[in-house]
């Protein structure tokens, strides 16, 4: 009912393009608003910037300084296959140094954020977004990259609770912010 009410509003001011950062609101509109109506063109974020610095219309040129890990938002990468306009960003981004997990792209693992271990309080064995932190930090960096906003709260939230407070979790879209010239 609630997106049926969202799609009637949207079509309503002539929505065609709707540009998301979350890759479960992306999924969403893109994948299960069709079959009830709402047929509109999503992009996510990154895609949008990176086709920005792609045009020349964004230049990047302030160097950034940081070594760090990228971790693959689950309903972005594995969900719907958009693994690069992430990764071109930070590949363009001058002194950033990407470094990935064994566990990347396809075969990355989630945050747990997806699976809604955010609300859970884990007490058995180890949680799972400290898992992942484990992982990305076993790349070489302890701080990570990220483009999701639950994946960010779970990644920095697996950082302060392993004791690593002064590693700090990067939105990718954020990166770019500091590149620019």
């Amino acid at each position: 009912m609630i997106a049926q009410q969202n799609i009637e509003t949207m079509d309503g001011y002539g929505v065609k393009k709707i540009v998301t950062n979350c890759p479960h609101v992306f999924n969403t509109l893109k994948n299960e608003y069709p079959d009830l109506g709402g047929n509109y063109e999503v992009i996510h974020g990154t895609q949008l910037v990176a086709d920005l610095v792609r045009a020349g219309r964004i230049q990047l040129t302030e160097t950034v300084d940081e070594a760090l890990a990228y971790h693959d938002p689950c309903y972005l990468g594995r969900t719907n296959g958009e693994f690069e306009a992430p990764r071109f960003l930070l590949k363009v981004i001058p002194g950033l140094k990407v470094h990935e997990a064994d566990l990347h792209r396809e075969r990355s693992m989630c945050c747990g954020a997806g699976g809604g271990r955010m609300w859970l309080e884990e007490d058995l064995g180890t949680r799972i977004n400290q898992l992942r932190f484990s992982q990305l930090k076993e790349s070489g960096a302890t701080d990570v990259a990220v483009a999701c906003p639950y994946c960010f709260s779970m990644l920095s939230d697996a950082q302060n609770e392993t004791g690593h407070e002064d590693a700090k979790t990067w939105d990718v879209i954020e990166l770019v912010g500091r590149a620019l010239g």
